[in-house]
């Protein structure tokens, strides 16, 4: 089988909105290190391998927002799709304490070939996406580990990530504010701004609203909880956009 970098849903839905997911896969492509990292199993289901819960909550959303989804099909420890192509962690050696052992000596020419596997090809689909719509709105949806190696808990829920354009981050935070059994961070557990990340690329270019969702996994580790967030969210991004709109 013909090895694909993305995949798309719902491309006949109706809304002017778009649902990315960056992070949605533990793909290794068969010819990046034939198919193998050099990691156990444990560490290719954990969060570095890639967003624990995004891609399910990401398709759901999708549905109840009428939008189509694009996700990604491959680790973010093959190369990472949120980052610009001259970032340093664009291909990580190491992350949360764990070396990856098929990263650790890659060279440039490893590089490029992953660029042209999996980076570019993702985000072309993505720029077609786009362009396809009339100035669509884009929902970014990741999720975060509870706690990292040696650092504190982290008490969020959901955390709305944002660059310096807010114009759909604030209301949408507006309205989680309203929700009392949602615990909300602004711009953590990370910044909302990554120099050449997939919103620098694509979204502030062109002045479309846009908003990161970032969802703590051990909330939507299996289905159940992918379609209650995804039923808790849809309706705020909804309003939201309609405020950021007016």
């Amino acid at each position: 089988m013909t090895y694909t970098p993305f995949v798309t849903t719902g491309l006949h839905r109706r809304a002017n909105v778009i649902v990315i997911c960056d992070h949605a896969a533990n793909t290794v492509p068969p010819s990046v290190s034939g198919g193998d990292l050099g990691l156990p199993a444990d560490d290719m289901n954990r969060h570095i391998a890639f967003d624990i819960g995004a891609a399910g909550m990401s398709n759901h959303l999708g549905e109840l927002l009428d939008a189509p989804v694009i996700c990604s099909n491959f680790s973010r420890l093959v190369i990472d799709p949120n980052r610009g192509e001259d970032d340093p962690t664009l291909l990580m050696r190491l992350y949360d304490g764990t070396v990856i052992p098929a990263n650790r000596h890659a060279t440039d020419d490893d590089l490029n070939h992953r660029l042209n596997l999996c980076y570019r090809p993702y985000h072309n689909a993505l720029a077609r996406l786009i362009f396809a719509r009339d100035n669509p709105v884009i929902i970014s949806v990741h999720s975060f580990t509870p706690q990292l190696n040696s650092r504190p808990p982290r008490p969020w829920q959901v955390g709305i990530l944002s660059n310096d354009d807010r114009r759909l981050s604030d209301p949408l935070l507006a309205e989680l504010a309203g929700q009392t059994d949602i615990i909300t961070g602004d711009n953590v557990p990370y910044t909302g701004y990554l120099q050449g990340d997939t919103m620098e690329k694509h979204a502030l270019p062109q002045n479309l609203l846009h908003t990161l969702i970032e969802v703590r996994n051990d909330l939507i580790t299996n289905s159940a909880g992918q379609e209650t967030w995804a039923a808790h969210l849809a309706p705020l991004i909804k309003s939201a956009i309609s405020k950021a709109n007016a």
